[in-house]
């Protein structure tokens, strides 16, 4: 059977335990040699009748299925419906809900809300980016949260309090600032929330992510003030027009919009402690979209994805934060 191109075609694809684990494997060990992820030994033989692998040495864990040292790790939950949920996550343009997954795969929303966290763990691109963006670049940033006039007054009240007290550092009351920078070119956005939008916040990312003497575009903002040290930097007025020639920020307001779209018409209430994983998961979805330089399918971007798998875990109290690495940093901010 033919690898799957669409989601029907996935269904019926993965609906075999055999051919799941056929498929992982082949993503995993290429060559066709599986290795034993405690002592790395490669003459392991396999198991059919358990569905694992048996390491020749003699130590703990010398049993292991396909899923050890990947997210599925520890998991009760078939490959079947994790490889679904992989499939819906990825090729849903505007995301998929964890009530979305609940009653597709017949798993509790709780659950259904854990397995999409950690595939977007999969979905965050952890590539060592030794060269940065040679442009042209467009750079903006954005304020994700609840409107004003749409909160509360009790709720705006408090967060206003925060404010005053500086208990929260964000410019707009209740929001997270984002910033992102688009490669015309190459047509790949990377995104980052900030701690604040000062100037040497914004222009530090900038620095980090974009090659010098590149063509940098931007709004009028004050703090992209004397990028013209480091960079061909040219200003849109948006107050005066929103393209002039090749000078717009068009491209990265698209994507501000289809992310915006996913936030708030799919997801509707997300933590700011969550928002780096939401912005993972668009980031993906758009650096991998079908391009006509690049006609990518389903099951390209799933593919993508399955070979990213290995090597990430996220446990249930990481994602709470409540283990002891991440107390310091879990904020008790109220969901979008």
């Amino acid at each position: 059977m033919k690898e799957p191109k669409t989601l029907q075609e996935a269904i019926l694809y993965f609906a075999d335990a055999d051919r799941c684990i056929a498929y992982l494997a082949e993503s995993r060990w290429p060559d066709g040699v599986a290795v034993c992820p405690t002592c790395g030994r490669t003459d392991v033989s396999y198991v059919p009748k358990r569905r694992v692998w048996q390491c020749k040495s003699r130590h703990p864990k010398c049993q292991f299925s396909i899923k050890v040292g990947t997210i599925f790790e520890d998991s009760p939950i078939p490959l079947s419906k994790w490889l679904a949920a992989m499939w819906l996550i990825a090729n849903c343009k505007n995301g998929i809900s964890s009530w979305e997954i609940h009653r597709a795969l017949k798993v509790t929303q709780k659950t259904a809300w854990f397995m999409l966290h950690r595939v977007r763990l999969v979905m965050k691109d952890e590539r060592d980016h030794k060269f940065g963006f040679g442009g042209p670049v467009e750079v903006d940033e954005c304020f994700i949260g609840p409107k004003p006039e749409k909160m509360h007054r009790k709720r705006k009240a408090k967060l206003q309090m925060q404010q005053t007290l500086g208990l929260r550092t964000d410019s707009y009351v209740g929001k997270t600032a984002v910033q992102g920078v688009l490669d015309r070119y190459y047509r790949q956005i990377r995104t980052k929330v900030l701690p604040d939008v000062k100037r040497e916040t914004l222009q530090n990312t900038i620095l980090d992510n974009v090659t010098p003497f590149a063509k940098v575009y931007t709004d009028e903002a004050v703090q992209y003030d004397k990028l013209e040290k480091n960079f061909v930097h040219k200003v849109v007025n948006h107050m005066q027009e929103y393209v002039n020639g090749q000078v717009h920020t068009q491209g990265i307001d698209n994507y501000w919009s289809l992310l915006k779209r996913t936030l708030r018409g799919t997801y509707i209430a997300v933590e700011p402690f969550h928002l780096s994983r939401y912005l993972d998961e668009q980031a993906f979805r758009y650096n991998n979209r079908a391009t006509k330089d690049n006609p990518l399918n389903d099951g390209d971007r799933f593919a993508a994805m399955v070979t990213q798998i290995l090597g990430r875990r996220l446990t249930y109290n990481e994602l709470t934060g409540k283990t002891a690495a991440n107390e310091g940093d879990a904020r008790q901010d109220e969901p979008f």
